[in-house]
């Protein structure tokens, strides 16, 4: 597991609570906020499992 990797897990699931917060507190702010944020995550982590697949890949050779 890499930085990217952790950096993006985390960052979706901040951003799965912060959309959660403006749906409780009614700010459709929030909520964009939050799902834009989850995007921003899990494109992060896609990011890391491509280079933990490329790190792997050149080990085994």
């Amino acid at each position: 597991m890499n930085k990217d990797q952790v950096k993006g897990t985390a960052k979706n699931v901040a951003g799965k609570v912060q959309q959660e917060a403006g749906k409780l507190t009614g700010s459709k702010e929030q909520q964009a906020k939050g799902a834009a944020k989850q995007v921003a995550g899990k494109a992060q982590k896609s990011m890391g499992d491509v280079k933990e697949a490329v790190k792997d890949s050149t080990k085994n050779r």
